[in-house]
């Protein structure tokens, strides 16, 4: 892939055009651990540096904006920033959607989200609510694009009407091929929401481009986007495993390879993957399975010799992106 690739907060801090339109208004940031720039600067740091920007308020997702949640399903407490001296609103504490006292923090939303492409991760649950809000009172919100990891391939049955939740934002499949800004647009325009959304594409971004397919591999640097996403392989895997949270089987949570593993004490993985091999083997394309063993430290069987499966989808003679299911 060529080293042109330009994310949507790069294009934002590189053209003065972009941010003319926000001298004068204060700016808030929906991000986590992975909004950075190329060099690694978080995005609150680069635009709170800009003299154009003032900013007034920050909120963080699923996990905070530190990323400093590292089970599932913990909440995060609002807190002050020490460096920047702003309010730092959690948007999975107290509340999910932000109240309107938050809502009255700012006048544009700057949201800086690096999602999986999978319907169940909640940050895009938090973008539809946040558009809401903004809708209901008159605020802006921009999407500055970043990539979609699991590239533009859609597969899964889509959520049916009225089994909305936190963890199925619309009817979408499940993995949805879009981008945080195209999804943007996909909920104001099927919501039919009133808000001024803006969303700052990419410049440069080939999602089928080898070995990356949709990760712009050797040119941008994984930082997870939440605490149990390490890597591009969870990624490519996460739209199946994610739905191990639901069984008794660990899906890897407390081990070094979350979401990339899965298994439990009284499993025999050889003879599972000799089953799935003869029950379905057209579903087992695109990847190599491996029988492993590991002892989750946290969740699901913690302390217990665990015997699974890891789903290699990382060197290309393991890995066929428009195969794997």
């Amino acid at each position: 892939m060529p080293q042109s690739i330009q994310f949507g907060l790069d294009r934002l801090l590189a053209e003065p055009a972009l941010r003319r339109p926000l001298a004068g208004r204060r700016i808030a940031l929906l991000a986590h651990p992975a909004s950075v720039t190329r060099d690694l600067k978080h995005s609150l740091d680069v635009l709170g540096a800009l003299p154009d920007i003032t900013l007034s308020a920050a909120f963080g997702p699923q996990h905070g904006l530190r990323g400093d949640k590292q089970d599932n399903m913990v909440e995060s407490a609002d807190y002050r920033d020490p460096l920047h001296g702003i309010p730092v609103f959690s948007l999975y504490g107290e509340v999910r959607r932000p109240s309107a006292a938050m809502m009255d923090s700012f006048d544009v939303l700057l949201v800086d989200l690096q999602d999986l492409g999978c319907r169940i991760y909640t940050f895009i649950t938090t973008l539809r609510y946040v558009l809401e809000e903004a809708a209901k009172h008159g605020k802006s919100v921009w999407v500055l694009d970043r990539p979609n990891p699991a590239g533009r391939p859609v597969e899964g049955t889509t959520l049916q009407p009225g089994w909305e939740s936190f963890v199925g934002a619309g009817a979408l499949p499940m993995r949805h091929g879009l981008t945080m800004g195209e999804l943007a647009n996909w909920f104001v325009a099927t919501l039919g929401l009133d808000v001024d959304c803006r969303v700052i594409p990419m410049q440069g971004w080939q999602p089928e481009a080898a070995p990356g397919y949709g990760w712009p591999l050797g040119e941008r640097s994984w930082i997870n986007p939440s605490p149990n996403a390490p890597n591009l392989s969870m990624a490519r895997c996460y739209a199946g495993t994610v739905m191990l949270e639901g069984t008794t089987l660990s899906e890897g949570r407390g081990t070094t390879r979350p979401l990339e593993i899965f298994g439990a004490p009284d499993l025999d993985a050889r003879a599972l993957i000799a089953e799935m091999r003869t029950l379905a083997p057209e579903w087992l394309r695109g990847c190599v399975l491996r029988d492993c063993w590991f002892e989750p430290t946290f969740h699901k069987h913690a302390g217990r010799l665990c015997n699974g499966v890891q789903i290699h989808v990382e060197a290309p003679e393991h890995y066929a992106h428009h195969a794997f299911r």
